[in-house]
Parts: structure tokens; sequence; C-alpha cells
């Protein structure tokens, strides 16, 4: 008898309304001895039958559901402070603070080997394909999904290990003493790349075309992958020759500089047909408000027409997530907690003028400060997407006004000097004759430097922060989703393979549609490298994309080299590609209190960094490729390890 051995509570949105309890997604044998037969005899009533499950669309749509739950990631919403290990954000919580005093990225970071989900997807392949009680049109789509994952699956693998053994049957152990049979070699990189791509050209046109169902496998997330993983592939093809120590000679990591062509072709080919298909577009729900239309596009779940495939959630599921609860501004916050991404200026500056030119935010004129009248006014003009991705000062949250600040800055003996407090909104007198008895000397988010969860560097993250009450409460939490895959994505990828390809003018209009949304009236002309990775960088910013986009470029080791950079370095070369990003700087804005002088009340900003970046991030050769385990080494001689470890 075979059972199942998880008990499943909460079923994807899209698949199922309803709560099943059932026992797994995998398959385990039951060896019976004689004592134990009235016990195996007896009917089960918790149990359910493998011979059940794969006669009930509902019970083998239970068993999918379970396969979609365990989709491996690296960066997302359930996980906020791995977008703090580079260049975008900040840990502004006292455990996390080791993140931004680390130097070095240990190899075994974003390994993954994980051959128990391969197990079970290949038993799901096998027996529902064996399922001839479902009818063919339900057995071949459940199949067509557990493909989609399986191929999900070794695509997030190859990303971080290279080629891996490539399974496709479920292997079961004879029990002889010889486990060798067992032991497979790694594949080529590029195998796993050609499986994936192969995969979603089968069962894009078995798979649902339609648009409306974005938590299952349909033909627009396999096209989307398809893309993604073609030009992952393209890429360590055409760069992977800067990083010739980044190989190993039978192909288990590097690709051959000659397949690029190939894999970009299939890139912009796969974008091109979700494009010319018109089933996705742009999120222009609030044109009137572009920094608000661009945030929204993240938690509006109603006819979004840019998200393709998404993890969900649902409120009083058991299934919620807690980004809000985590990142929730202090001085609004629901619960004693929050504000724990803070954006760091390293992204912030990036966002360029409407212009099209980069330009750090002004805060001097060389002799003295530039004065604000208001807080937000230092950041105007600028790329809508700022706004849309970062809470800055001056701005609201959930209709509630914040107060992102960093002291008083007073004029005193001919020179400013600075008060401050070392908690949010602390009060203190300011040491000038008239000033009042007490005032308020700091924000009541901060930032106050070592003071975790206020603004340490300025900021508070918005993309993905849920705008519902009760969302920042650990009674509530969100059922924002989390969106693996969107449209301007898809743009994106085919603006770059097009690029490669030397296709300028098709390049250049597919960037300009992602640009126009975000406020720019003046279309890109040329379109080079550095832009390609810049447009990039702001539109996908939290969105788990700037660690893999950096070492399939082979730009990791360059960005992330080590030295130190100082504030200058910081302001200069914005929109180089390969612009060195190893340490964290905020932006703090400062009162102004100099009674009967006209910038008196007005805002000053000071670059600084937080006392808590006090190591430069060094990534390795040794990096590209996560280490395999020493014990998976050893239990199979067949494997080869990582390059430069």
């Amino acid at each position: 008898m075979w059972v199942l051995n998880f008990r499943f509570d909460f079923l994807i949105t899209e698949i199922m309304r309803k709560h099943i309890l059932i026992i797994s997604s995998f398959l385990i044998f039951i060896l019976a001895c004689n004592k134990d037969a009235d016990f195996l005899n007896t009917a089960p009533k918790d149990i359910l039958t493998d011979d059940a499950v794969w006669k009930s669309e509902d019970l083998t749509l239970s068993v999918l559901a379970d396969l979609y739950n365990r989709y491996p990631e690296q960066q997302t919403i359930t996980n906020w402070a791995e977008f703090t290990n580079f260049d975008e954000g900040f840990p502004s919580e006292a455990g996390n603070y080791w993140r931004t005093k680390q130097v070095d990225y240990p190899y075994d970071w974003w390994n993954l080997w994980d051959y128990g989900y391969f197990r079970d997807l290949n038993l799901f392949v096998q027996k529902c394909q064996a399922a001839d009680q479902l009818s063919a049109d339900v057995r071949n789509r459940f199949v067509s999904e557990a493909r989609f994952l399986r191929a999900a699956l070794y695509f997030e693998e190859v990303k971080r290990m290279g080629g891996v053994p490539l399974i496709l049957e479920p292997m079961e152990y004879n029990f002889s003493g010889d486990p060798t049979y067992l032991q497979h070699a790694r594949a080529k990189e590029s195998d796993i790349y050609d499986f994936v791509i192969a995969e979603m050209d089968t069962i894009k046109a078995i798979l649902p075309d339609d648009a409306s169902i974005k938590s299952r496998a349909t033909k627009g997330v396999a096209l989307a992958m398809q893309a993604r993983a073609a030009l992952y592939a393209a890429s360590i093809s055409k760069y992977g020759v800067n990083t010739p120590t980044v190989s190993l000679a039978g192909g288990e990591v590097g690709i051959s500089a000659d397949k690029s062509t190939a894999y970009y072709t299939k890139a912009l080919a796969a974008a091109q047909e979700i494009i010319s298909s018109g089933r996705y577009s742009l999120y222009k729900k609030k044109t009137e408000d572009l920094q608000d239309n661009f945030a929204s596009l993240f938690y509006d779940k109603s006819n979004n027409p840019e998200v393709i495939f998404a993890q969900d959630f649902k409120l009083k599921s058991g299934k919620v997530e807690d980004w809000t609860l985590n990142n929730q501004p202090w001085s609004s916050a629901e619960e004693q907690q929050g504000g724990r991404v803070n954006p760091s200026l390293n992204l912030a500056q990036l966002y360029e003028k409407l212009d099209n030119t980069y330009s750090p935010f002004v805060t001097n004129t060389g002799s003295d400060y530039v004065y604000y009248d208001n807080p937000l006014d230092i950041f105007a003009g600028r790329d809508a997407r700022l706004g849309g991705t970062i809470i800055l000062p001056g701005t609201k949250f959930k209709g509630v006004p914040l107060d992102i600040w960093a002291g008083v800055m007073y004029w005193k003996n001919g020179q400013y000097n600075i008060i401050t407090g070392d908690n949010f909104g602390d009060q203190d007198s300011i040491p000038v004759a008239g000033a009042p008895k007490s005032s308020q000397v700091v924000g009541a988010d901060g930032p106050v430097d070592g003071l975790q969860f206020s603004a340490q560097t300025g900021f508070y993250v918005r993309k993905f922060m849920d705008q519902t009450v009760g969302s920042g409460q650990i009674g509530t939490r969100s059922e924002v989703w989390w969106v693996r895959y969107r449209y301007a994505e898809v743009l994106l990828n085919a603006a770059e393979a097009a690029f490669e390809l030397g296709q300028n003018d098709v390049a250049a209009t597919y960037i300009n549609q992602v640009r126009e949304r975000a406020g720019f009236t003046i279309p890109l002309g040329t379109i080079t490298f550095d832009r390609i990775v810049h447009e990039r960088r702001v539109e996908l910013a939290f969105e788990g994309h700037e660690l893999f986009d950096n070492k399939r470029w082979r730009l990791a080791h360059k960005v992330w080299n080590g030295e130190t950079i100082s504030a200058a370095d910081l302001v200069t070369n914005i929109g180089k590609a390969d612009k060195v990003n190893t340490m964290i700087y905020g932006l703090w804005p400062y009162k102004i209190y100099n009674p009967g002088n006209a910038n008196d009340g007005k805002w000053v900003y000071k670059i600084v960094k937080p006392s808590n970046v006090t190591a430069a991030h060094r990534f390795k050769l040794g990096n590209y490729y996560s280490q395999i385990g020493s014990d998976i080494l050893s239990n199979n001689p067949k494997l080869i390890k990582n390059p430069n470890q």
C-alpha cells in the first residue's frame, strides 16, 4: 500500500479555494510484516491510498499544490534579510548587522541540491501519466505543470551550481548493497539550460493560454521562463570568456562562446511570442501618479495585466507573508517592529533625471549646503520608479506622513552644529539663546545610527508593501503576492537579446516602453550594455535579480571587488555597469534651526555611511558557482567540485 505523508493546509488561490487535509506530495512504500496484517487490512480514516489519490482530480491537484509550494527561491519577501547581502539595502536589525561587516561571501552561499524535490516531481510525472481515470485534458495539464516545476528547479540549480545530474525518472534502491547505479555524473551547464528551454517548448502548447491565471503554470510563464533561461545561457556563453578560470574542462561549468548567438536568438523569440500575443501589458491603472502606479503593480491582484506568475498568499488561510510587518515605517507601525530593509543611496541615485541624465542628489554647491523647502524636493524630476520602489523622506505610508530626519542643524559661533537623539523622536534643548527648552531633535522614523528598525540609510522600502490596515500586525500579516515573472522583465529580456544580436532599434523600442511608464518623454536612441544593466537594476530592484544578473554578466567580482569606497567614489560613474559598489551609504535630511535667517526651517542633506558598514564586500571567482557539499561529493565519486574553491 502507498500513502501520502504531508498535511496540506493551503492550496494556491487559483488551484482551489478550499482546504483539503492530505498527507504529502511524495509516495512512501510501507513494508508490512505479518503482525501488522490486521492493521494494514483496516480501512484507514486519516490517510489516503495511492490508488485513491490518482483517481481523484481534487486529490491529485492537492499533491500538485504542495509541489508548487516548494518552488525554490533565493531572495523573496518571505526572507527579507537576503535583500541586504549586496548593495540594494542595509539590514536595520541588530541581529543582521554582520551582513555589512562581512568581507567575503562563503563559497556555499546560494547553494541548492534538492534531489528530494526532484524525486517527488519525477514520481508525480510518472504516477499522473498512468492515472487513466483522470480525463486526458486534466492529466496532460497536471503532468505539464509538474514538468514546468521540474524545469524551474533545474533552472534554479544551474544558476547556482552549474551543471548538475539530470535525472528525469524516480530512482529506486534495489537493496543489493551496491548503490553505484544510483550515482550520476554532472551534466554540462549548457545541457541543463538546453533541457529547461526544450521543456518549455514541449509544454507551452499544453498549458492554458490564459493570462488571468497567475499562480499556476501557463503558456505565458513557460515562455517567460524560456526567455530568461536562454538569456542567462547566452550571457554566460558570451561573457564567460572574461573569467576563463571559472570553467571546468568537461563543461560542467562554463558554456562555449560559439553558443551565444543561438541562445540570444531563442531568448528574443520567446519574449516576442509573449509580446505579440497581446495577453500581457504594462500596469498603467494610475497614470495620474506614476510613482503610486509603479508601487501598486506589486500589490494589486485585481485584473493585473503585468503579472505573469506569482506566489500567492491569502489572509486567514494559514499562508500569509510578513514583508510589511518586517518593513513598515516605525512611526506608523502596527507592531513594535519594522523598518528592516533600508534601501541604499547606492540604489536610490541610480534613478535618473527625466532628461535621461545620471546625477547624484545635489547636497551642496561646493561652499555651502543646498537648502530645500521640503525634504522631498531633492528627489523631484526623477524616474518615477524611485518613489515607487523606495519610501522617501517627506512621503506617506498608509496615508500617514512619515517623519524621516536625522537631527537639527543649528547656527552657532559662525558655523552649523548638529544635535540629534538616540531614540525615535527624541526631545532635547537646542543650545542657542532663545530656543525652546525642549524640541524634537530627530525624526520619529530616525535615522538614528545603530538603532534597529530606524531608517538608517534615510529610506524605507516601498516595493511589495501592503497598504491595507492590519497588514503590519502579527496576527494578520499580508496577502500581497511575490511576483516571479512579469511583463516588464519580458520587455527587458527582449531588449537585451536584441541588443546582443545587433538589433539596436528593436532593443530601444522595448526599453523605451518600460521607461515611458516611469515618466520619461525623451526616447533613448542608442542602446549600450551599460544601459541594459542599468534598466534592469532600477526596474527590477528587490525582485531577486541583481545577484544572478551580475553573475551571468561576469560582473560580480568587479562590482563587489572588496575595495572600500568613499562618498566621492559613490557619486561618480553612476550608470556604469562595472561601477564598484561594495559598501552601503545613506542620505540623511537635517532640519535647519537659524531664527531670522532665510534658511530657517529648511532642509539640507548629508551623505553618510552607517557605522555598522565596516567591510567592503568581496565576491571571489569561486563564488560564481556555489560549493557542492562535502557529504554529497563523498557519497558520489562521479561528481566533480566547482572551480576556484
